[in-house]
């Protein structure tokens, strides 16, 4: 699985999780940021990546639209980027299977 990182998370998280999740990028290097929601949804969904975010707007879209894209939900509060690295390592098994499943489109962590 590849994320699109939304703005709310920090751009280094691309190189934190990236031998875990290779081919990841954050909004800010496809000049997104400032985007819409819907403009990063459209994005996530035509080139295969799933976002991951602390923007709950992306799940009510993937309660509403469902998959593609999945999306990652992060409820956590104000922590560095290294927190948000441990959170994902922890639940990369989780995180690996809710790719492979083909009928749930939102997985909120932890």
């Amino acid at each position: 699985m590849r994320f699109l990182i939304d703005e709310n998370l920090s751009p280094r998280l691309v190189v934190a999780v990236g031998d875990l999740f290779p081919g990841s990028v954050h909004v800010e290097t496809l000049c997104m940021r400032g985007g819409t929601d819907a403009a990063v949804w459209t994005v996530a969904r035509d080139r295969g990546f799933a976002i991951l975010t602390k923007d709950e707007d992306f799940s009510g879209m993937s309660v509403l639209y469902g998959a593609p894209p999945k999306v990652i939900h992060l409820r956590m509060g104000n922590v560095g980027t290294q927190a948000v690295a441990d959170l994902l390592t922890e639940h990369h098994a989780r995180i690996v299977a809710f790719g492979d499943d083909q009928a749930t489109s939102l997985l909120v962590l932890p």
